[in-house]
């Protein structure tokens, strides 16, 4: 009398027997006495035990770390501290997730691109050229100079010497491309774009992955994402 087979207990707790079977075996919860015909006999202190361990993993906590705490886990304050601490910075993470995800809904804004890139790259009508070259700066360029980048965009709209720099062919004679290259300096956008981004040493001096690094990225991109003639019109634009 007074004493608790696994199944009450379980019931007790409102949890399973073989959760507390599982207790026992990573040694959370300690062996009952056993009466005379086998069975095993539970107490209070067990269920207390038990519904510790059911509200320390409620809040977030590993069976190893309640664990590591001992029998001194009435009032864990260090583990909880930390716990709250790790929300926190969950949650944060959380909210950025969605504030990203609001932008993506509302503009329509590709996945693989930050926010705020994918929107000017997105309202600026960008060909899928040069979304790719912004998935690639997006990777490489430090804050100010992807910063500035963004802010080009938004201020080129739909200026016709892209459009054309885009369609351009690889065919493209000389004359075309030197006519290209010049109209596109005249391009006040364009012009603007050249300043923030003058040479690729510059816009890489501040890149996460070191300098180096970034330009190569930059120059294998490049080399990739345009054909010959269009590259020709952009190193005849920056010399």
């Amino acid at each position: 009398m007074g004493w608790w087979s696994t199944n009450q207990l379980a019931a007790l707790a409102g949890t399973t027997e073989r959760a507390i079977r599982h207790y026992h075996h990573v040694g959370l919860l300690a062996q009952p006495e056993r009466r005379a015909n086998g069975y095993k006999r539970y107490g209070v202190t067990h269920l207390v035990r038990v519904l510790r361990i059911k509200r320390l993993t409620g809040l977030g906590l590993s069976l190893a770390q309640i664990a590591e705490l001992g029998d001194a886990d009435e009032h864990p304050e260090k583990a909880l501290r930390a716990l709250d601490s790790e929300l926190a910075e969950s949650i944060e993470r959380m909210r950025r997730a969605r504030a990203d995800l609001a932008v993506i809904l509302d503009q329509a804004a590709p996945t693989d691109l930050p926010p705020e890139l994918g929107r000017a790259l997105a309202d600026a009508g960008a060909p899928a050229t040069e979304r790719s070259m912004g998935v690639v700066l997006s990777q490489v360029l430090g804050p100010a100079p992807l910063g500035a980048y963004v802010e080009t965009l938004r201020t080129c709209g739909s200026e016709p010497t892209l459009a054309e720099f885009d369609a351009l062919p690889a065919n493209a004679d000389e004359r075309t491309r030197q006519d290209l290259a010049e109209r596109m300096l005249e391009t006040p956008s364009v012009r603007k774009m050249l300043t923030a981004f003058p040479t690729f040493e510059d816009t890489s001096a501040d890149s996460p992955h070191g300098a180096e690094f970034a330009l190569n990225a930059i120059t294998r991109a490049v080399a990739e994402l345009y054909n010959p003639a269009q590259i020709d019109v952009l190193v005849r634009m920056n010399c």
